[in-house]
């Protein structure tokens, strides 16, 4: 792991008056670029060629002929493969960017790399980005134990018939940033499904080995996207969102009946996140919300030091006695965070007085540490 002194030596080497925030482009960075660029923050996007015209050309920032400014991405530097960021990461320290890391980074990069390559300021916890792989013997299960905080319970698949409906958490076989999920409510049903979806190549029995077999909580989604400032050492709920995931969602629009008629290649649904909506919470509800927020940000500050540092999500499932269980942490900005970009999350609005997306809220605290001195506090 890259030592916090390591980085805090580079970043002595910066120019705070030409700070610029960094990201890969995929997942949240048009949120993230949108909310530097709110706050004064230059923006360099790196891409991958065959998907950087979102970053390069449509949301690129430039002049139009009458004077009028379009976009809000100013730089873009485009590589073979998102891999390829190790490379140039002298050129981005020359560049006085402050990189914030998003899912993308971490699965193309490779967690390996970036906890001991990637020599550039992260905003965030380098610490806990491994917290999220599942198969890690310190993940955010062992961490979520260790806060107290309720989550859903390991399941043996021989026990499966014991406990009822489980979720079974594993990679797709193919696209690997995505979801091999499926469900099962008997370990007969178990080992059909496993053996359905090998054949249709989406899961491998090496990730199934491997796989989190856990309850499945009936009810609602809700992803908490919060924001810890180490600056204030306060806590901020910015929104909530759920996801639209294919092909579950084409599934549940279905009448039971037709379900039952598809063929095997459209039998199982798959859960591939494509899109995200926004949603609030019965203020009833709130109370348990920051409870658990504040239960998560101590424990990383006790088994992760420094602990977390600035955006957070806790994805959960809610029970029909309105429990609340996690069912995934994402120690740095999470993938729904875009429907809020420009308009602001409801919460972090009514918070500050204006609009305030998890990208600007990055970059406010990026730009009040620059003026504070206190750069030092929200990187490792």
């Amino acid at each position: 792991m890259i030592g916090r002194d390591e980085i805090l030596g580079i970043l002595e080497g910066y120019d705070p008056g030409r700070i610029a925030i960094g990201v890969i482009g995929s997942h949240s960075a048009l949120d993230i670029a949108d909310g530097a660029k709110e706050e004064g923050l230059p923006v360099l996007v790196v891409a991958q060629r065959g998907r950087h015209r979102t970053y390069a050309e449509y949301f690129r920032q430039r002049k139009k002929k009458d004077g009028l400014t379009k976009g809000f991405i100013d730089e873009v530097i485009v590589l073979e493969r998102f891999g390829g960021i190790i490379e140039i990461q002298e050129e981005l320290r020359r560049r006085n960017v402050i990189f914030v890391p998003n899912r993308s980074f971490v699965v193309y990069t490779g967690i390996d790399r970036v906890e001991n390559e990637f020599l550039v300021p992260l905003f965030g916890s380098r610490n806990l980005l491994r917290s999220e792989e599942r198969s890690e013997e310190k993940s955010y299960y062992w961490l979520l134990e260790r806060a107290g905080l309720p989550y859903p319970e390991a399941v043996k698949p021989e026990e499966i018939d014991d406990v009822g409906l489980v979720i079974v958490k594993l990679p797709h076989a193919k696209k690997r940033l995505e979801r091999g999920f499926f469900t099962a409510a008997s370990y007969r049903e178990f080992r059909e499904k496993a053996e359905r979806l090998k054949k249709l190549g989406v899961i491998t029995e090496e990730d199934l080995a491997r796989a989190r077999v856990e309850r499945y909580i009936i009810g609602p989604v809700f992803n908490f996207d919060f924001f810890y400032s180490p600056i204030d050492g306060e806590i901020e709920l910015l929104g909530i969102d759920w996801r639209f995931e294919t092909s579950l969602d084409g599934h549940v629009r279905l009448p039971a009946g037709q379900q039952l008629t598809l063929p095997e290649h459209q039998f199982e649904p798959e859960y591939t996140v494509c899109g995200h909506a926004s949603s609030t919470l019965r203020e009833s509800l709130l109370e348990k919300v920051f409870d658990m927020a504040e239960r998560y940000v101590e424990a990383t500050k006790k088994y992760y030091p420094p602990g977390i540092i600035g955006p957070f999500t806790l994805q959960t499932a809610v029970d029909k006695d309105l429990n609340f269980y996690i069912y995934d942490v994402a120690p740095r900005t999470g993938g729904g965070t875009n429907i809020h970009m420009a308009m602001g999350h409801p919460y972090g609005n009514a918070l500050w007085r204006k609009p305030m997306s998890t990208g600007r809220r990055i970059g406010l605290e990026v730009k009040r540490a620059i003026e504070l001195d206190e750069l030092e506090k929200v990187v490792t």
